[in-house]
C-alpha cells in the first residue's frame, strides 16, 4: 500500500497532468487563432466593386434614356453627356471610353473589348481630353459628369453607325485581371439613302414522329437571318406550315429577333408540334422588322419577308397499309389470273381428249355419227309400216 505513493509514482501523475494541461492550452490557442484569422476574410467579403453608367442631361441628372440615339449629316458635330458612379465600396479607377458595336456569333449585341480600338462610331467621340477614352478616379458613392462630343465624319455612310459608351474598372484576382464593363448603346443614324430590309437566307426543315402515328410529328426548323440595310433592325416572326393545296397544318408559331446590326446574321431554330405526315410539307417564315428603341422619330415602314422550304414526311402507318392493300389485290389478280389459265387448259384438254377419241372410233371403222343415224332411221320405218 505505501509503494503506491511513491515519490514516483506522484512525479508520473504530475507529468501527466501537465501534459493534458500544455494540450488543452494548445487546442484553445488553435482555435481563438482561427477566429481571428477568420474575422479580417470576412471583413474583405464585404467589399464589392460596383459600376453605374446612363444618360444624363446637362444638369448632370438622368435623363430617363436608355441609349444615346441621334440622327445628324454628314460633317455635324453632337454634345452630350454620361452620368458615371462609383457604387462600390472601395475606390476605384474608372475608364470611359467609347467603341464600336458588333453582332456576336449569336446575333446579340457586343461591344469590342476594352484593349480594342474604334474604327468606326468609337472613333467619332471625344471626350474631355480630347481622346475616345478618359480615366477617373471616383470615391465610394461619388458620381462624375462626362461630357462628350460626337463628330461625324464628312464621308460618313448614310444609315445606322452603332456602338457605345462604357465605363469599366480593370481589378486583379488571384493572378488575373478581371475587367467589369458597363456598356450603353450608340446609336448615329447618317442622312443619306436609307436602305431597310431583313433577309431569309436559308430555311431548311426535319420532321420526326412516331412511326406508328403519323398525326402527331413535330417539325423542326432552322432559318438564317440576315440584315440587308443599312439601319439596325428587330423583327417579329410567325412560322407555320402548310401541305398539298395549301392547306394549313398548324397554327402560327410566333417568335421574335433581337436587333441586327447592318450586315449581322444569325441562325435561328424552332419546331412546330402537332403536325401530321402527310408526304409533303410546305414550311414556311415570315419576318416583320421594325426599328427598336424609343426614339420615335427613327421609326419606318419596313417590308415583310417571307420565306418557304418543302420537307418530305412520309406517313409509314398509311403506307404499310397501302402496301398490303396492293399486295392483296395483285394476289387476287394473279389468283384469278391463274383460275383462268387452268380453265383454260383444262377446257383445252378435254376438247382435245374428245376429238382424240373420235378419231380413233372412226379409225376403227365405226362411226358412232353414222350408227346414231342409221339407227333412227330404222326405228322410224318400223313405225311407218305399223302406221300402214
Amino acid at each position: 500500500m505505501n509503494s503506491a505513493f511513491s515519490p514516483a509514482l506522484l512525479a508520473s501523475r504530475a507529468a501527466s497532468g501537465i501534459r493534458r494541461l500544455l494540450l488543452a492550452a494548445l487546442l484553445a490557442a488553435v482555435t481563438i487563432s482561427g477566429v481571428v484569422l477568420a474575422a479580417p476574410t470576412a471583413a474583405l467579403a464585404e467589399d464589392t466593386i460596383g459600376i453605374s453608367g446612363q444618360p444624363a442631361g446637362a444638369d448632370g441628372a438622368p435623363d430617363g434614356r436608355t441609349r444615346f440615339s441621334y440622327a445628324a449629316d454628314p460633317g455635324q458635330q453632337l454634345s452630350d453627356q454620361y452620368l458615371v458612379s462609383n457604387a462600390g465600396s472601395l475606390p476605384q479607377t474608372f475608364t470611359i471610353l467609347a467603341t464600336d458595336a458588333f453582332n456576336d456569333d449569336a446575333g446579340d449585341f457586343a461591344l469590342k473589348p476594352t484593349e480594342e480600338a474604334p474604327t468606326d462610331l468609337g472613333s467619332w467621340v471625344r471626350f474631355e481630353n480630347g481622346d475616345s477614352r478618359i480615366q477617373l478616379e471616383l470615391q465610394p458613392g461619388e458620381s462624375r459628369l462626362v461630357p462628350f462630343t460626337v463628330a461625324v465624319p464628312d464621308n460618313a455612310a448614310p444609315g445606322d453607325h452603332s456602338g457605345g459608351v462604357v465605363a469599366s474598372v480593370v481589378t486583379p484576382e488571384a493572378q488575373v485581371k478581371i475587367d467589369r464593363r458597363l456598356g450603353t448603346r450608340m446609336y448615329v443614324r447618317v442622312s443619306g439613302e436609307i436602305q431597310t430590309g431583313l433577309a431569309v437566307g436559308k430555311l431548311t426543315g426535319d420532321y420526326s414522329g412516331e412511326w406508328w402515328n403519323p398525326l402527331t410529328g413535330t417539325l423542326k426548323l432552322s432559318y438564317t437571318v440576315e440584315n440587308i440595310g443599312n439601319i439596325a433592325l428587330a423583327s417579329n416572326v410567325s412560322i407555320g406550315a402548310n401541305t398539298w393545296f395549301g392547306i394549313p397544318l398548324s397554327t402560327q408559331v410566333g417568335d421574335a429577333i433581337p436587333e441586327l446590326l447592318p450586315g449581322g446574321t444569325r441562325t435561328y431554330e424552332t419546331t412546330v408540334p402537332g403536325i401530321a405526315a402527310w408526304g409533303y410539307l410546305n414550311p414556311w417564315v415570315k419576318l416583320n422588322p421594325f426599328v427598336e428603341g424609343d426614339d420615335a422619330t427613327k421609326r419606318l415602314q419596313v417590308q415583310a419577308t417571307t420565306r418557304d422550304a418543302v420537307v418530305v414526311a412520309m406517313p409509314w402507318t398509311v403506307l404499310i397499309l397501302l402496301a398490303l392493300v396492293a399486295l392483296f389485290i395483285g394476289f387476287r389478280f394473279w389468283r384469278r389470273k391463274v383460275d383462268a389459265q387452268r380453265a383454260a387448259a383444262w377446257i383445252e384438254y378435254t376438247e382435245a381428249e374428245a376429238l382424240r377419241k373420235a378419231t380413233a372410233e372412226r379409225a376403227s371403222g365405226a362411226d358412232p355419227l353414222v350408227t346414231s343415224s342409221t339407227g333412227s332411221l330404222a326405228s322410224r320405218g318400223g313405225t311407218d309400216e305399223r302406221q300402214a
